[in-house]
């Protein structure tokens, strides 16, 4: 007889079975087994787990499991509360929401900025069991009157400490005040040492269980991770076209740190004769959706994406990750290469390092408890090397300017000012005739 797996051992509705059927998951991950049977009780829960880890399956299951029960009111309004960041990670969860509920008679839909208001406000008319969206486009809808959560009994903030750092505090907290005042609420960071969070969670939350699975800081184990030393942006511009010119993977991201950057590199890319299309924050809805599905399709095989795509990008057999900037905090660069070697497949994380980024890639390296692997492309190693000086921490030691004025100078000159309190100035004759002075007769012979 074969081992019962956690999902068969919970006993969930028929038709939830169906949908989890279609998946075809094979088994629970680490933090699934730990959330949904706690999710399941109706307890607060923070939980805290990297990237690609099965979040967004552990807290749908309890949510789906819980409205098709007849321990709750099925004629209320919306039921459940998605709260996520971005509309990229809105159009994921969603995709999987409705693999799930496939078989079962519930509705579930999206409302992100971008799109029409009205249009969404039609789609509040319906009554939707289940809304995923981002805070500002659904606070609006609150404001107006357009949605009823007064009927909502779990409510989940996904991607909290991206949210936070977005500025969506005020938002969020503003959303909750419409939902039930009976609500579970589910917190999902990659980390729960975010300052802000604490403050959000003591004013939402009632007892919370932890669940904190692996180290925030650890990166995915299946991730090579190399650094490549650079010059200047030209310099930048020629590893890149080289490395993806080498070929050797099916999908790859590239990250820099100015959306201005990130369209200039799918430009630059394209001249080169690669698939590469651009993903960031100035671009519309319909063409991010379009940028997506295109990549997924396989259509393009390189994105040139600004930190817009760092988290809620989940697009299976992404082998390579290219940093063409450097991110800026050890977060950022678990968030960023977190998009490939997901779900135990390989991935490398590639990041050219110019000679202003050295520190910061020091820091990243310690932050993450990572060691870089040097790597150079023929015919195109760096006149940068390395720092001369470097301190201990590996980071570049700077030279020290020096003082003008030695100490024994120094007071010498307090005590010449000090000798000359009272005493009228000496001037020179280019100072007399400044043009302030009162005008003078001229003498004559």
């Amino acid at each position: 007889m074969g081992r019962i797996t956690l999902f068969e051992a919970l006993q969930l509705d028929r038709r939830l079975n169906l949908g989890l059927a279609s998946m075809e998951l094979e088994q629970a991950t680490p933090v699934q087994e730990k959330m949904v049977p706690a999710a399941l009780t109706g307890a607060d829960l923070s939980v805290s787990a990297e990237t690609g880890s099965g979040k967004t399956l552990a807290y749908l299951l309890p949510i789906i499991q819980r409205i098709l029960s007849d321990e709750i009111n099925r004629d209320a309004a919306t039921l459940a509360l998605i709260l996520v960041p971005t509309r990229e990670l809105a159009r994921q969860v969603l995709k999987q929401c409705r693999q799930l509920t496939g078989k079962c008679p519930l509705s579930v839909q999206a409302i992100t900025g971008g799109a029409d208001f009205k249009y969404q406000k039609s789609i509040f008319n319906k009554n939707p069991e289940i809304i995923i969206g981002t805070p500002g486009r659904l606070l609006e809808h609150c404001q107006k009157g357009s949605t009823d959560f007064s009927g909502v009994n779990t409510l989940v903030l996904d991607e909290a400490d991206r949210m936070l750092d977005m500025g969506f505090r005020e938002d969020v907290l503003t959303i909750s005040e419409f939902c039930g005042t009976e609500k579970q609420v589910l917190m999902l960071s990659a980390t729960l040492q975010h300052k802000a969070l604490q403050g959000v969670a003591q004013t939402l939350m009632h007892e919370p269980q932890i669940i904190d699975i692996g180290k925030v800081r650890e990166p995915h184990r299946n991730i090579h991770h190399q650094i490549i030393l650079a010059d200047k942006p030209d310099h930048k511009d020629k590893l890149l076209v080289a490395l993806l010119q080498q070929g050797g993977f099916k999908r790859a991201l590239i990250f820099s740190n100015k959306r201005d950057t990130a369209h200039r590199l799918m430009g630059f890319l394209r001249y080169h004769k690669l698939r590469c299309a651009a993903l960031h924050g100035e671009m519309s809805t319909e063409d991010r959706r379009h940028v997506i599905t295109q990549y997924a399709d396989g259509k393009i095989d390189i994105v040139s994406a600004s930190d817009l795509a760092a988290r809620g990008l989940d697009i299976k057999d992404i082998d390579l990750v290219v940093n063409y900037d450097m991110p800026r905090s050890g977060d950022d660069y678990i968030h960023r290469t977190g998009r490939t070697g997901r779900a135990g497949a390989q991935g490398m994380a590639i990041s050219l390092v110019s000679a202003p980024e050295w520190n910061l890639m020091v820091s990243i390296e310690r932050y993450a408890k990572l060691s870089f692997e040097r790597r150079t492309l023929a015919g195109l190693k760096a006149k940068f090397s390395g720092p001369k000086k470097t301190k201990a921490s590996g980071k570049a030691a700077g030279s020290k300017k020096k003082r003008s004025d030695s100490p024994k100078a120094k007071n010498k000159s307090r005590k010449k000012n000090k000798a000359a309190q009272g005493k009228p100035r000496s001037v020179n004759k280019e100072q007399k005739n400044d043009g302030f002075a009162p005008l003078k007769k001229k003498k004559t012979d």
